[in-house]
């Protein structure tokens, strides 16, 4: 099934969900528009209300770009005007954006087709997984316009990448090719063009075919890593691990295992 947007559309099949941001013209840049159809669509998805089969997302966008950041056209200014308050931007959208791709209890994988700027690059950043194209980069832009990384940007890249180079990317805004994004340790993985789009569904399907209860613990626990200390990781482990030996898909993991066929996982 697929529901279109004015700026995104929305597809299932095969309990993966795939959401593609649909402003080619525009390199896929956030405007309102955009954002209150992209929460709209999360929403969605996390309510199952689009298909309660859907076990995994995919992030995509359409045509030549992932997505090039805000579109600056939706809030020109000139230097006459009222300073604006970009953080009633973050505050409104970015924030919003990211934390409900965090807590979506399923597997979220961007598959990053082209240039990921700006808020695009961390939008990507924010899932789960990454994928690439080797023609994709991506630019901390920011720095261009005396702003600083936002929807995330400052949490995901030291933490990814390191201080040393968290800081170059946001203050030089250099392009980040998709193969040395893999070599840094930014991205799980570069692929050919072609292989983009096969390569991120198949995954996508592997997972959604999984075990997505655990899945989504393990999502928990390692994105509290970050701000836990040491004891308190192991205590989050230890309440985690009682939850998914409760649960039906760790009874059905043993039960295929011990019986020598494959599992059949229901994601509870």
């Amino acid at each position: 099934m697929t529901e279109d947007c004015r700026t995104i559309r929305l597809e299932v099949r095969e309990g993966v969900a795939t959401l593609t941001l649909n402003r080619p013209d525009r390199l896929n840049s956030f405007n309102e528009q955009m954002h209150l159809e992209l929460r709209a669509a999360l929403d969605t998805v996390r309510a199952g209300r689009v298909d309660a089969s859907v076990r995994a997302l995919v992030i995509t966008g359409a045509g030549r770009g992932f997505c090039a950041g805000q579109d600056l056209s939706d809030r020109a200014v000139s230097a006459a005007d009222e300073a604006p308050d970009l953080g009633a931007s973050v505050e409104k959208n970015y924030k919003p954006l990211v934390m409900a791709l965090r807590a979506l209890e399923m597997p979220v994988i961007a598959a990053v087709n082209g240039v990921a700027a700006g808020a695009g690059a961390n939008l990507a950043l924010a899932c789960d997984m990454v994928f690439a194209a080797r023609s994709a980069s991506f630019i901390q832009a920011f720095c261009k316009l005396g702003l600083i990384p936002d929807t995330g940007g400052t949490w995901i890249l030291p933490r990814l990448l390191g201080p040393a180079r968290a800081m170059g990317l946001a203050l030089l805004g250099d392009k980040l090719t998709a193969e040395q994004a893999e070599a840094w340790g930014l991205i799980w993985k570069c692929v050919d063009d072609a292989a983009l789009l096969p390569t991120v569904q198949a995954v996508a399907k592997q997972l959604a075919a999984g075990p997505t209860f655990g899945f989504a613990q393990t999502k928990h626990a390692i994105w509290a890593s970050s701000s836990n200390d040491f004891p308190a990781q192991l205590d989050l482990e230890r309440d985690l691990m009682r939850e998914c030996g409760r649960s039906h898909d760790y009874r059905e993991g043993v039960a295929a295992f011990m019986e020598k066929r494959a599992p059949r996982f229901k994601g509870n």
